[in-house]
């Protein structure tokens, strides 16, 4: 496999490796990753296909974290938190589960898939909805559109921009190719689903090392036509935080945390999700 496009950002301490969601890139960890420097080694990873990172076929979770396994080693590094946004946040679980002896902790940003199959009915308009745009190539106002969407959240224009631009490919006439491309990003939906289905409780049976599991605590903006999701988000949101209540309870390597973000939050507040990922590495035994 080839390497993953790696930025960086130094700093001393204890090493984190930063994971993205999908269709992102690493470029959205960079406000958060400059506040965690002056105690950790920050390291921010493009997965597959995504960002300037090469593309795998077919895209796995085995194989992206073998290719993290890899990127570790490339820098040196025997053992990291792994901290993922979305996405991010389940391929960092699946890589303590698989690496357990490289993963000193794994946080878990808002990277909950929709529960068991018919847990949340609706959860399945949003598969289709995702498959329907996997990998489409966006018109030439799309960077635009994005910057316009972010500011509903309260980020940014600059950060926005820089973050929509670097997850895309320009195209020839101005348009832009979303990223992972279509077939990549079929693969990687159905490896969320895979993940997803057993629900919450049971996907995270069998990893042991420490993990934080972050919920955003803010529903995305409300939006005309759209408020059948705001409904599935809401009981997923309420079923979720249950959940993960009952594991924090019953599990004392599980902390569950609630952050005053929406799922945008590595733009939208990253000051907070900064002193809650210190915060937590701080607290680690040993």
């Amino acid at each position: 496999m080839t390497p993953l496009n790696v930025r960086d950002h130094g700093g001393d301490g204890p090493p984190l490796l930063l994971l993205h969601g999908a269709g992102r890139s690493l470029a959205d960890w960079d406000a958060v990753a400059g506040l965690l420097t002056a105690g950790h080694r920050v390291l921010a990873v493009d997965l597959p296909g995504h960002g300037d990172s090469p593309a795998i076929s077919p895209w796995t979770v085995p194989t992206v974290v073998r290719g993290l396994a890899r990127t570790l080693d490339g820098y040196g590094v025997p053992q990291a938190v792994v901290v993922g946004h979305s996405l991010g946040g389940l391929i960092a679980v699946e890589f303590a589960r698989a690496r357990a002896g490289r993963t000193r902790a794994a946080v878990n940003l808002d990277g909950f898939w929709w529960g068991r199959p018919g847990a949340y009915p609706g959860a399945e308009r949003v598969g289709e909805l995702l498959r329907a745009s996997a990998g489409a190539v966006a018109p030439p106002g799309y960077i635009e559109a994005q910057v316009a969407h972010c500011a509903r959240y309260g980020i940014p224009a600059d950060r926005a921009e820089a973050a929509a631009r670097a997850a895309v490919r320009a195209l020839p006439g101005g348009e832009w190719q979303t990223l992972p491309q279509r077939s990549a990003a079929l693969e990687m939906y159905a490896e969320l689903d895979r993940l997803g289905a057993p629900g919450v409780t049971a996907w995270l049976a069998g990893v042991r090392c420490p993990l934080l599991l972050v919920q955003a605590a803010r529903p995305h903006p409300p939006a005309p036509g759209r408020e059948w999701f705001d409904d599935l988000h809401a009981r997923f949101a309420r079923g979720l935080a249950a959940e993960l209540a009952a594991l924090d309870a019953g599990r004392p390597t599980v902390t569950a945390a609630r952050i005053d973000a929406s799922h945008a939050m590595l733009l939208e507040d990253p000051q907070a999700v900064a002193t809650l990922v210190a915060g937590f590495v701080r607290d680690l035994p040993g």
